[in-house]
């Protein structure tokens, strides 16, 4: 693909943060008396804006929507470190650095967080950008966190006319493509069957995804 610049979704293409955002979920659904998820159904909730996931996956009113994100939040804060990379991803990120393409987080993850959650990696330095959703949620989308890493970008001087974003679930796919960037989908992230489609490729492993951004 040659790309000039690489977008990269954490939750599920660099963090393996699934067992940490699901066993959250799953307390505060049940301390607000909500009915369990399956593990499958959980989840659904690991990519798209916290919010969005409870308003829709699990019927939670608005006017309760405060109270069991705050919630979860509480819950999720005491377990986000312990979420490791998925093997492979840091030479990745490392290699492609060193060989001179700019990167760019783009989370719908708190930004706040992201990079706590990077800086402990020992991630952070090999971005160009980063780039998440605002504390209040008030700016989550994929597509407008898209849009401020490519503004990011720019800002630095960066070619973005290569760009391409790399993830794990169909809001990565459908963001990217709001600015014409075509989305490579990886396989070991939370995606389900179909989620790939108007993908540009999907990548089984990370040698898969270093082939396809050589």
């Amino acid at each position: 693909m040659r790309p000039s610049a690489v977008l990269l979704d954490l939750d599920g293409t660099i963090s393996d943060s699934g067992p940490a955002i699901t066993a959250s979920i799953a307390e505060t659904l049940a301390a607000f008396g909500y009915p369990a998820q399956s593990p499958s159904e959980l989840l659904r909730f690991v990519g798209p804006p916290i919010r969005e996931g409870f308003r829709t996956l699990a019927g939670v009113a608005e006017e309760q929507l405060d109270a069991v994100v705050a919630d979860y939040r509480a819950r999720y804060n005491e377990r986000m470190l312990h979420a490791p990379v998925f093997p492979g991803m840091a030479d990745l990120v490392r290699d492609l650095h060193a060989r001179g393409v700019p990167l760019a987080l783009a989370t719908s993850k708190r930004r706040s967080l992201a990079v706590v959650i990077l800086q402990d990696a020992g991630l952070d330095r090999y971005f160009t950008v980063l780039c998440g959703a605002s504390d209040d949620e008030s700016r989550a989308r994929k597509a407008d966190i898209v849009e401020d890493a490519l503004a990011g970008l720019r800002a630095r001087g960066v070619d973005v006319s290569r760009a391409v974003m790399v993830g794990d679930r169909h809001h990565d796919v459908d963001g990217a493509g709001e600015h014409g960037l075509p989305t490579v989908l990886v396989r070991w992230g939370y995606g389900r069957p179909g989620e790939e489609d108007g993908a540009h490729a999907v990548a089984q492993d990370v040698a898969d995804l270093a082939l396809l951004l050589s």
